[in-house]
């Protein structure tokens, strides 16, 4: 995983929650899906600031707990026609449970 920085222990994230990281000095949200996938954001919905990782998410998308807006967890495309995006980054989990995200730079 070159490049990619260790961001937490899967174990440190419920299955269908998120938590955020300071990663590199970047607030990021890392997401885990309740099949085992994860997923990292920026850490604040680009709408009004709320904390996504507070949001729920179900599959690949996460509702920001303040206004509801929805995002694809995959992509950063607001649904629902949301005119908003988020930031995404390349989020891997290793064969023993660490989260490893790519940042840009």
């Amino acid at each position: 995983m070159a490049g990619a920085l260790l961001v937490a222990e899967a174990a440190q994230i419920p299955k269908g929650e998120g938590r955020t990281f300071k990663v590199a000095g970047l607030s990021i949200a890392v997401f885990r899906t309740h099949s085992g996938e994860v997923y990292a954001t920026q850490a604040e919905c680009p709408h009004l600031g709320g904390p996504l990782a507070d949001g729920l998410t179900g599959g690949a998308t996460v509702v920001c707990p303040l206004h509801e807006r929805t995002y694809d967890l995959r992509s950063g495309a607001g649904l629902n026609g949301e005119p908003t995006r988020l930031e995404v980054y390349p989020a891997a989990l290793d064969e023993n449970g660490k989260i490893w995200v790519t940042l840009p730079g």
